[in-house]
């Protein structure tokens, strides 16, 4: 693939899921069509009250480039992930990108992230945690447990990465296809973790890109316990796959 800062040559979506995202989503969407023209957009909404689907289906009606995929309930970030982008790749794509509908994640760091993976990489990964990158107006106590939690997923699967939670990424259709990421069980931010540990086991390759990670100016986070517990035990429980594969495999070489 031919790479460079100027025109994509390859099909980009971006997919944002989004829930009660209104007083976010025409401005993230214009954001993105001017940053990165050539890209498709695609929100996956799940139910939002306060119609966030309606506003983007109104921007589709008069821009091809946009589209809106309604799910019947609200059924978690994995899922939307999983709908996504099996959505996009149906109409083409092949290289998909997840991004927040929050503004955490700044559109304009988007193209030079396409860049490195219309190179070959089989994912560009933002990271708040490498040189360069940046988390603004957490508090201490958030930032502390990100970091944590990241070390620890990260060292307890050996996967030398260290924003391993990072939502914004941008994947080769490929890559997604090989990890077989429908089958992917996680729904919350585990779904980046499982994401990535797959990605690494199969030997795909990983550049983190250091981003500026901004908390939201509007709307409410979706973070909860249960989310953060769903990611610690998921963690626990792809060491012991990893584990009982090694294990196996030890017996076999016998």
């Amino acid at each position: 693939m031919a790479g460079g800062l100027g025109c994509l040559t390859v099909r980009v979506t971006v997919v944002v899921p989004t829930y009660n995202e209104s007083a976010n989503i025409v401005a993230l969407i214009g954001a993105l069509r001017l940053a990165v023209p050539e890209a498709h957009v695609l929100v996956v909404d799940d139910a939002s009250p306060d119609g966030t689907a309606a506003i983007v289906a109104e921007l589709a009606a008069t821009d091809a480039s946009v589209a809106v995929l309604q799910r019947a309930a609200k059924e978690g970030l994995g899922g939307a992930y999983r709908a996504g982008f099996r959505q996009a790749i149906d109409d083409g794509a092949e290289v998909c990108v997840q991004m927040d509908a929050d503004f955490s994640h700044d559109p304009t760091t988007l193209r030079a992230m396409l860049s490195v993976v219309e190179h070959g990489i089989d994912l560009a990964m933002g990271s708040r945690y490498i040189p360069g990158g940046v988390v603004e107006n957490w508090p201490r106590r958030r930032r502390m447990l990100s970091r944590w939690g990241n070390r620890y997923a990260a060292g307890v699967l050996g996967l030398g990465v260290n924003d391993v939670t990072s939502g914004y990424r941008v994947y080769r259709v490929a890559a997604l296809q090989r990890m077989e990421f429908e089958s992917v069980s996680a729904q919350g931010y585990g779904f980046q973790v499982e994401m990535t540990a797959r990605l690494v086991r199969l030997g795909g390759s990983v550049v983190e890109f250091p981003i500026t990670f901004r908390d939201r100016a509007a709307g409410e986070s979706k973070m909860s316990r249960a989310i953060v517990g769903e990611a610690f035990v998921l963690v626990a429980r792809l060491w012991a796959t990893d584990f009982s594969g090694r294990r196996t495999r030890r017996r076999a070489g016998r």
